[in-house]
């Protein structure tokens, strides 16, 4: 991303998380039409809304990025500056009157994600990320935390059902050796972590809308978040997603969600 535009397209993207607030908020605990998708997940008028809302800022300020969503068609993915969004990440949480949903904003710049904002409409917190930068939370430096043993870990992740017959065997023995686990939250663990509360978060079956956002925020605030075999989150990256305090826990993580996956493991489905 060039220097001279970071400063105005980091801006743009809180921008439209300004936009997706308010919207977000006028549907929050209302009575709310649910549609279940071909993949069994669900859809509301509000995030519809908030889709084509922030499709729609895009296309006028910037009409040769691309965009990516998780409810409309996919725009230009070719180009070399694409927006992924997803209107409301959580969306079950939202349904159900919990306040631990999110929006995700991110640029892509080659594929690569430069910029990440995880903004919370019902809590009015929100998380920016910018490669090379540090991440800020509602304006104020935050970073990960100094915990890099397992055993004082606070690991988190969204629900149970995420996992498949070889990913949760794999979880479970993860989960047995941190200090402590929870289930819940959906996007806004990441900036737990991001803020030093989370030490490792760790999901399968995301989508690229899902995760892209949450790599700038990560990073920029000391950690570390790839997929399950350490490689960087792709547009291609098949949804397994592990994010971590430090390098350290990132590392001990792994090996054991590596071991517990391999062929012959007591362990692996």
């Amino acid at each position: 991303m060039p220097t001279s535009n970071r400063p105005e397209l980091v801006a743009f993207a809180g921008q439209l998380a300004d936009i997706a607030r308010p919207l977000a908020m006028a549907h929050f605990r209302t009575p709310l039409g649910i549609q279940w998708k071909a993949d069994a997940s669900p859809v509301t008028i509000a995030d519809r809304a908030i889709e084509r809302a922030l499709r729609a800022a895009i296309a006028r300020r910037f009409p040769a990025h691309g965009i990516l969503g998780e409810e409309e068609e996919t725009v230009g993915l070719e180009r070399e500056l694409v927006w992924v969004v997803d209107p409301i990440d959580g969306t079950k949480s939202f349904i159900t009157g919990l306040p631990l949903f999110g929006t995700l904003v991110a640029l892509l710049v080659a594929g690569r994600p430069h910029v990440g904002v995880i903004e919370m409409p019902a809590l009015g917190e929100r998380f920016v990320g910018a490669r090379g930068e540090d991440t800020r939370f509602n304006g104020i430096v935050c970073r990960t935390s100094g915990v890099t043993r397992l055993g004082d870990a606070r690991l988190c992740a969204t629900a149970p059902d995420m996992f498949d017959s070889i990913e949760a065997p794999a979880f479970s023995a993860l989960a047995d050796k941190v200090g402590l686990q929870r289930f819940g939250g959906d996007c806004y663990a990441y900036g737990l972590l991001a803020c030093g509360h989370v030490d490792l978060v760790v999901e399968a079956s995301l989508k690229p809308y899902d995760f892209m956002a949450l790599v700038p925020v990560v990073e920029g605030a000391g950690g570390v978040i790839t997929d399950w075999d350490g490689a960087p989150l792709t547009l291609s990256s098949g949804g397994r997603v592990i994010a971590a305090a430090n390098g350290a826990l990132h590392a001990q993580a792994l090996a054991i969600l590596s071991a517990a996956r391999e062929p012959g493991s007591r362990l692996a489905g």
